[in-house]
């Protein structure tokens, strides 16, 4: 089995999962709920949320007769992790990139024209 971020990233890979989410991130909902503004079935939208599910992303539970479907937040805060530390990376990477630049001349070094002696 994928370690837990590359089932997290896997399970957002498809549109459809991503929409979910987008939408959970809002208010909890129902199978159907979720499942309307789509040309699917409830079944196929059932099997997104198994996905998004096994992944850790979203929980079910029951209220009364209602079972909604829960954004779980905190599996986000690994992958933020993960990507907070490459993007800490890249930035380095530019600052560098600004230092060179700044100790570089302003005006550009020309070259004397030809038959000049240097």
């Amino acid at each position: 089995m994928a370690d837990p971020l590359s089932r997290v990233f896997s399970a957002l890979a498809d549109p459809t999962r991503r929409d979910i989410v987008a939408r959970l991130a809002v208010a909890d909902a129902t199978v159907n709920e979720l499942a309307a503004p789509y040309d699917v079935t409830v079944q196929a939208v059932s099997k997104h949320l198994k996905v998004l599910e096994d992944a850790g992303l979203v929980s079910r539970s029951r209220e009364a007769q209602r079972r909604p479907v829960h954004l779980e937040a905190n599996v986000f805060d690994l992958m933020t992790k993960w990507i907070e530390r490459y993007r800490r990376q890249a930035e380095e990477r530019y600052r560098r990139l600004d230092d060179v630049l700044a100790a570089m001349p302003d005006e550009p070094v020309t070259s004397p024209p030809e038959g000049t002696p240097s």
